[in-house]
């Protein structure tokens, strides 16, 4: 096998015919070398699969969004977007196909799999030191990724599939959510409890309970028969309205979109050309061809039936696509059921009745039975089924920017693939109240992000089952630095909102929230500038740390420039055990809301944290940037800034920021403040190197010396 060589760290690969999957955007056909790569790291075997021999000690991070720990070894991945609700350690796909992992050993180099349809990763688990690759379908495109360190093997392959999305600064703010917020009441009784309670809340999603019956685009006048005073009386409060959009069309006569779709052409086929048909929660459903470029104008527009009411933001569900049966798999079961109803069940036909039943969801003889036109091509959508998510969100996308391309707009989806990271963010899905969640959840994050999703985060709380108020509390401590920080739970769970329990628990989430605000400056920069310069926003130490002490360490992060985080998660815990690979400044944030601060050596210890602290760490001669806070993101002043510094020589900070709602900041148009502090002649000293296009008028420094000494400096600009 021969490869094409893009750039000095990069070669492809083609194997067969691909697909165009829409995740590598540079134009490769126009790259010329004078030469041809044999195949580099891997080998291949006679039934085609790739394989790479590890080392005992050689760790594998990436493949996105996906079950168990930072290090992937151990275990099968099956890259299939799943609508798969419960992430047990056993399972082996969930919603994303994120094609991308990192070795690091005794060889350090990136693999991508540009391919469309299953792909099967079999990471140490058939064979504890051999990485078996399955390509389904054997037309797909390899890449092999080299660099100087992991950060830079990232980075290449982050540049090789474009920019991530970029959301509006208000999109940083809390966001409350339910499948179950059932009426105009309700919702506003939700955002009254905010006001009375005093909590801040920037965001108010609604779940399919807002629709009428299910249908996409509309609104169901009963439940809310005022939706647009809603979304304005919303807006009036400094809260943005969310709706859900799903990818299934309801099947009936009068609902325009129904026939739009199929006057059109806009719906997948069966092998007869006919709308196929599949269910979801309106019962029977038709779903759009979102790989046929004509479909998906036609549904991106429909975006302005909701934009035109107020709705500024969008999260996308069921695109995976979920199938809840056909009439064929119905019929099916059915008719098993009835041959059997008269027979002695034993434990065998018991178990064969209840998997006839179960397997009517998400079937792969369904997906084998739906057909795409791409653009005049006929697709049996199993081969392409891994990019059904990726072109709804671009649809929307691309709808959004035709009713305003200027404005960013809130867009996230469940489903995804590499390539949808330039569209939109992403939900890691319906977890669980599980502890066992928070710590699934901190594992995914640098994944994802190294997948090119930047805008991420997970249903605070749990979606699935009955959470706690303790759980909920340390859940949020994690939340408080992911981008996306939405509490969402289903209807079926008790409510989780953050005056649901005591008053103890409302008040320190509070707090969190409250400090979550005071941070966006910071998380907003750190965000802005890692899709700007393709680095990671949540990184494994070993990103950062060389010692071999840190290789061993799946749960804590390096979030940003600044900041070391090491969730609690635990039940009932009062802290944990930390390894600090240098000199860093613990930050607690106490029940009153307050910051406290503790110069901490290196090396592993025990931490106390109890329930209503908040405990994270800032690095050795790095800055943190904070502001006074808030209830609304649009009032978060940087007039003032507090600086957090921990510094032996010398530390330095480059804040960013822009207008958070135009895309102007693509044509380089933002805000930069750099401060430099440094220790001259036993003192510190502050300066403000740039400042440009910044309101800026004063800067209040508290700095910390490697011994804990203490020292400010206040600055009038």
């Amino acid at each position: 096998m021969n490869g094409l060589k893009i750039d000095e760290n990069v070669i492809r690969y083609i194997i067969g015919n691909p697909i165009n999957t829409d995740a590598v955007i540079l134009d490769t056909n126009k790259i010329k070398t004078d030469r041809s790569y044999s195949l580099k790291y891997l080998d291949i075997d006679e039934d085609g699969n790739l394989n790479y021999y590890m080392s005992d000690n050689d760790i594998i991070y990436g493949l996105g969004e996906n079950v168990r720990g930072l290090n992937k070894r151990g275990w099968i991945y099956e890259s299939f977007c799943t609508d798969e609700y419960s992430h047990t350690p056993n399972k082996r796909s969930l919603y994303g196909a994120h094609n991308f992992f990192v070795v690091h050993g005794k060889e350090n180099f990136g693999i991508f799999i540009d391919s469309p349809s299953k792909v099967i990763f079999d990471i140490g688990y058939t064979d504890h030191n051999k990485i078996k690759i399955t390509c389904e379908n054997q037309n797909y495109g390899l890449y092999i990724i080299e660099g100087n360190s992991l950060n830079d093997i990232v980075k290449e392959f982050r540049m090789l599939i474009g920019e991530s999305y970029i959301p509006p600064k208000w999109a940083l703010g809390y966001g409350q959510s339910r499948w179950g917020y059932g009426t105009e009441t309700e919702a506003r009784e939700v955002i009254r409890k905010f006001k009375e309670n005093d909590i801040p809340l920037e965001m108010l999603y609604l779940d399919i309970d807002y629709m009428e019956r299910f249908k996409d685009f509309t609104v169901d006048r009963t439940a809310f028969p005022s939706f647009e005073g809603l979304v304005d009386d919303c807006m009036d409060e400094g809260v943005k309205v969310i709706p859900i959009i799903d990818a299934g069309i309801k099947v009936e006569e009068g609902y325009p979109i129904y026939e739009e779709g199929v006057e059109g052409g806009y719906f997948c086929t069966d092998k007869d050309g006919d709308p196929f048909v599949t269910a979801v929660w309106p019962g029977k459903v038709h779903l759009p061809d979102f790989l046929n470029s004509r479909a998906r104008k036609w549904f991106g527009e429909k975006y302005k039936i909701l934009t035109d009411k107020g709705i500024e933001g969008f999260w996308n569900d069921m695109n995976e696509p979920a199938l809840f049966y056909s009439d064929k798999g119905l019929e099916s079961a059915f008719k098993r059921a009835e041959e059997i109803k008269k027979e002695n069940i034993d434990v065998y036909s018991y178990f064969e009745l209840k998997d006839n039943f179960n397997k009517l969801a998400n079937s792969i003889d369904d997906y084998k039975s739906i057909y795409h036109n791409v653009d005049g091509e006929l697709i049996n959508h199993y081969d392409v089924h891994n990019l059904y998510g990726l072109n709804m969100t671009k649809a929307t996308y691309e709808g959004l920017e035709n009713i305003d391309e200027n404005k960013r707009f809130l867009l996230f989806s469940r489903a995804s693939s590499v390539g949808m990271h330039r569209y939109g963010g992403m939900w890691t899905g319906d977890s669980f109240s599980w502890w066992e969640h928070i710590e699934l959840t901190m594992k995914m994050l640098p994944a994802l992000n190294m997948c090119g999703f930047m805008f991420i985060g997970s249903d605070t709380g749990g979606f699935a089952g009955d959470t706690t108020s303790d759980l909920l509390i340390r859940w949020n401590q994690l939340s408080l630095f992911t981008p996306l920080y939405r509490n969402h739970t289903s209807r079926w769970s008790r409510s989780q909102e953050p005056y649901a329990f005591d008053e103890g628990t409302t008040k320190i989430i509070k707090n969190i929230i409250r400090f979550r605000y005071s941070l966006i400056p910071y998380l907003y920069s750190e965000l802005m500038k890692c899709i700007k310069n393709n680095d990671l926003y949540f990184k494994p130490l070993t990103f950062e740390y060389e010692d071999e002490f840190s290789k061993e360490v799946e749960d804590q992060l390096i979030l940003g420039n600044s900041l070391m985080i090491a969730p609690m998660y635990k039940q009932n815990s009062k802290g944990r055990y930390i390894y600090l690979p240098e000199k860093m400044l613990l930050c607690k944030l106490n029940h009153e809301g307050k910051l406290l601060f503790e110069v901490c050596n290196e090396g592993s210890k025990f931490f106390h944290c109890l329930l209503e602290e908040t405990i994270f760490f800032v690095r050795k001669n790095r800055i943190l940037p904070l502001v006074e806070s808030e209830n609304k993101v649009k009032d978060l002043s940087l007039k003032e800034l507090n600086l957090i510094a921990f510094v032996d020589k010398k530390a330095e900070y480059t804040l960013y920021d822009d207008d958070g709602i135009t895309k102007e900041c693509k044509k380089n148009k933002f805000n930069l403040v750099k401060v430099v502090i440094e220790k001259i002649s036993n003192k510190y000293e502050l300066k403000i190197e740039k400042a440009e296009n910044t309101a800026l008028k004063k800067i209040n420094v508290v700095i910390y010396d490697l011994e804990g000494r203490k020292e400010t400096i206040l600055r009038e600009l």
